[in-house]
């Protein structure tokens, strides 16, 4: 298995670079694990080993909203539409909620990328999160 150490290290770095302390976000749950807010939507961020691939991989992702049971082929149209104008990250359905999200390898993963992947989810789904929930909740 892959000593993860430095991706746990990165991200705790582009959580202080928001200004919040990596040690309040850190999940009790399992190491490599942090949760924080953007205005009003939770980010959690993963660094995570996946043993049937033999990779680890960063994901990080925000819940949205839950599917409604009404007006679903709107909304995914709607979602479909929006990420095309998206740049790096992405709607995706799961468990009954719309996440955004973005996943990518470890390998080679720097600062840079590793904040900007952090600052877009936080952004996009801020900005999308409350247009969505009123025109489909």
């Amino acid at each position: 298995m892959e000593d993860l150490t430095p991706y746990y290290e990165i991200m705790e770095q582009c959580i202080a670079k928001l200004g919040i302390d990596p040690k309040i976000c850190r999940s009790d749950s399992r190491k490599g694990k942090w949760v924080l807010r953007k205005g009003s939507v939770q980010v959690t961020i993963n660094i995570m080993y996946i043993e049937r691939e033999d990779r680890s991989y960063c994901h990080i992702i925000s819940p949205i909203m839950r599917i409604p049971e009404t007006k679903q082929k709107e909304l995914f149209q709607e979602l479909l539409e929006i990420n095309d104008k998206l740049f790096g990250v992405s709607f995706s359905v799961f468990q009954k909620h719309v996440w955004l999200r973005v996943i990518r390898e470890c390998k080679g993963l720097d600062m840079d990328e590793a904040f900007n992947m952090l600052t877009r989810v936080g952004n996009y789904a801020d900005q999308y999160d409350d247009i969505l929930k009123e025109k489909y909740l």
